[in-house]
């Protein structure tokens, strides 16, 4: 293979990888734009209890969501394999979410995707989503802690440009705290 080739391959595998965490990232933030980015618009998503387009699979997932304080999306063995303008890949996931009313779940499973070059740009094409374990238990309190501020919007920390951190923990935080998400 050509140095060019596996140049390429790079760049494809990279974006792919990309797209990927960038669902993840969609999902913990409430981003519907963000998760609807991931799917070419005629794409299907099989999610067991749900199947539909991946805006609809975001804003599905998204109302899911409402009761949690807090989601963590582990994206952890990621394979793909390349062919031409289409790609196949499994996708190993880890999901911690702990809700409002104090139980912490952790979800185990994969993601097998179909992904495809369109106009130069990987997305997923179709996703089946495999949920392969899953245990819940009690939260620990959190709410006496300064170092878990969260939001599921545009207001949580990872989205300020440029990132501003406090120069003492007796500081108060740059950003607004969101009630509940503690």
């Amino acid at each position: 293979m050509a140095v060019a080739d596996r140049f390429q391959e790079l760049l494809d595998r990279q974006a792919i990888a990309d797209c990927v965490q960038r669902y993840a990232r969609g999902i913990d933030r409430h981003d519907v734009d963000l998760v609807a980015s991931c799917y070419h618009p005629d794409a299907i998503d099989d999610h067991g209890s749900f199947v539909g387009t991946g805006r609809a699979l975001a804003e599905w997932a998204i109302a899911a969501h409402e009761g949690m304080a807090s989601t963590q999306n582990h994206i952890t063995t990621h394979v793909v394999e390349l062919g031409g303008d289409t790609a196949h890949g499994e996708t190993y996931y880890f999901v911690i979410g702990r809700s409002k009313s104090g139980i912490t779940w952790h979800i185990g499973g994969r993601y097998i995707d179909r992904f495809e070059r369109r106009d130069g740009e990987w997305r997923i094409a179709a996703r089946l989503c495999l949920v392969e374990s899953m245990s819940q238990v009690q939260s620990g309190d959190m709410s006496h802690r300064a170092d878990s501020p969260s939001a599921h919007d545009r207001t949580d920390p990872s989205y300020q440009r440029p990132l501003a951190v406090r120069s003492s923990a007796d500081e108060p935080y740059a950003y607004q705290v969101p009630t509940g998400h503690r």
